[in-house]
């Protein structure tokens, strides 16, 4: 089995970075998109205060996350040809995982502000704390809980390489 090189690692890892970066594109910004246009519905003007400060919560958390998720696209193309693919890949790393907490953050809000809207604000408040664990569960809890077992399951060579790179 042959070894890649530093080089090809760190290609990898940024085309693997892109692909994930790609599908959390398209859900903020389908998200920031329903945001923009929600004000210009019928309903909207029939909003409580309460509302309205959770709308624009919800707005600027998806504006923060579509600026972080894209953002190593300008990167990139700042860095193009400068061989400095490290250095892109530990940024989009960081503005990957800020875009995502930021994509919760108007997950979240966007649920409590419909639910507000058509429930009873306690059970809002409920559906929407429910709403904010299930994706802690599958965004934080489980990722990292797999990450600190020890199960072998075939890629652990390959993962540790990734994180302290062998001596050259």
């Amino acid at each position: 089995m042959s070894r890649e090189t530093e080089k090809e690692r760190w290609r990898r890892n940024f085309a693997d970075l892109l692909q994930e970066l790609r599908v959390a594109q398209t859900g903020v910004q389908i998200l920031f998109a329903f945001l923009l246009t929600l004000p210009f519905s019928n309903g909207f003007p029939d909003v409580t205060p309460f509302q309205k400060d959770v709308y624009v919560v919800a707005l600027l958390a998806a504006a923060a996350a579509t600026a972080m998720i894209i953002s190593p696209v300008a990167f990139h193309r700042a860095l193009f040809r400068l061989g400095r693919k490290p250095q892109l890949v530990r940024f989009a790393h960081r503005m990957a995982t800020g875009g995502l907490a930021f994509m919760l953050i108007a997950m979240v809000s966007s649920v409590l502000l419909i639910t507000d809207f058509i429930l009873p604000r306690t059970v809002a408040f409920v559906l929407t704390a429910a709403t904010g664990v299930w994706f802690l569960v599958f965004w934080v809890i489980l990722p990292f809980a797999t990450r600190m077992t020890d199960e072998d399951d075939g890629d652990e060579e390959n993962e540790r390489e990734e994180v302290n790179p062998p001596p050259r």
